[in-house]
């Protein structure tokens, strides 16, 4: 895997920050992380292939660690990709849940455990994609989307942490919050986006492209259940200890 990288001053991630600051855009939540310097944007190549796969893996695990440590509202991480300029929706969605998939395989091979507060099963009403032990909401963008909200000049995967929904929620803000979207919303494109479910209705699973899927719609995601051949745990102490150095591994 390779370390995360600082893409801030990259043309296409100040271009994606400049669609969110656009007045009419409808998440005030990614307003409010982009406000206050809480939205990570890094880029990417192509959203069909795995190539920046492993730089993408260590870049949310290092955001996760970020957020554990200051645990604000308000904080996303974004995935800018370079292409292609050209998708269907259907095209679109089947690049999301393969970067989906590379992504979980990843952390279940590291010995990540699955956030216990979500389910595994797309099915679930209570699904969330976990990764790095965290749960997390995606919103995908790209030049195709039906919603003007969802389009975007080249593919974008937004992780939203399922932390801070159950936050909102504790605190009496969450509806509040959603309200004023889906209001936003119909006053950019003209109509609510008939995807939309209250938590707990239907799994998130269907919302996460963007596209209006058909009520016989399979999710194609899937978490490996085998056991995993690393202990993310362990690897993490022994990195600690420094067993993994050329003296202690020589004794």
């Amino acid at each position: 895997m390779l370390l995360p990288t600082d893409d801030s001053a990259h043309p296409l991630a100040e271009r994606f920050r400049t669609f969110i600051r656009h007045a009419p855009f409808p998440c005030v939540g990614a307003k409010s992380a982009l406000s206050r310097g809480q939205m990570k944007v890094m880029v990417a190549r192509d959203i069909g292939s795995g190539w920046d796969d492993l730089r993408i893996y260590p870049a949310l695990l290092a955001f996760i660690c970020r957020y554990r440590e200051r645990p604000d509202l308000f904080q996303s991480f974004a995935v800018v990709f370079e292409g292609p300029h050209a998708l269907s929706e259907e095209a679109f969605e089947d690049a999301l849940w393969a970067r989906l998939q590379s992504l979980s395989d990843k952390d279940h091979c590291l010995g990540q455990s699955y956030d216990p507060r979500v389910k595994a099963d797309p099915d679930d009403p209570h699904f969330s994609v976990s990764l790095g032990g965290e749960g997390f909401f995606i919103v995908g963008l790209h030049p195709g989307a039906s919603r003007p909200a969802r389009r975007f000049e080249t593919p974008v995967l937004v992780f939203n942490l399922h932390d801070q929904f159950e936050r909102l929620r504790a605190q009496g803000r969450y509806e509040r919050l959603r309200d004023s979207i889906v209001a936003r919303d119909v006053a950019f494109a003209g109509s609510a986006n008939p995807m939309l479910a209250q938590h707990g209705q239907l799994s998130a699973a269907r919302q996460f492209s963007g596209r209006a899927v058909p009520e016989d719609w399979a999710c194609p995601f899937q978490r490996r259940e085998e056991a995993p051949p690393w202990d993310a745990q362990q690897v993490a102490a022994d990195l600690r200890t420094g067993a993994f150095l050329a003296p202690q591994m020589d004794g």
